[in-house]
């Protein structure tokens, strides 16, 4: 199994960042990795919540179908998914008050059988490096 995470100190609140974080409408605006939905997403997020997503990673495009497991306001939200070819994800945000801004940390974990050896040890890094750009472009949204 492949885990990455990273953390950075954001100048926006808990709310700011996690709002936008659950914004299916804005998720293409911050998050790399998102190509478009796949399906109409829900307006509102919570506990069950059902998303199917394109992603790419590595050049390669994937269908995702989430579903939100865990939904904590403005702290934490995680998500599980599916894809093809046997792909599992988890996918987790938290997001603490620090100083006048947060900590914000987003941590994925994923598995598949064709997610291991150096495939797999590409996907980990490609990700860390998506989700370090990501975080910097919520916190310039989360900014203007």
């Amino acid at each position: 199994m492949g885990h990455v995470e990273t953390s950075t100190t954001v100048a926006a609140t808990p709310e700011q960042i996690f709002s936008l974080f659950t914004d299916s409408s804005r998720r293409g605006e911050w998050l790399t990795i998102h190509e478009k939905w796949l399906e109409e997403p829900p307006t509102e997020v919570g506990v069950g919540s059902r998303l199917v997503e394109k992603v790419v990673m590595l050049g390669m495009a994937n269908r995702i179908e989430w579903t939100v497991d865990q939904f904590d306001a403005p702290t934490s939200v995680a998500m599980s998914g599916t894809g093809m070819a046997g792909v599992q994800v988890q996918l987790r945000l938290s997001v603490a008050p620090q100083g006048d801004g947060s900590l914000v940390t987003v941590a994925a974990d994923f598995e598949g059988a064709m997610i291991v050896g150096a495939l797999g040890k590409a996907v980990e890094k490609d990700m860390l490096t998506n989700l370090d750009t990501s975080l910097s472009r919520l916190e310039a949204l989360a900014a203007a």
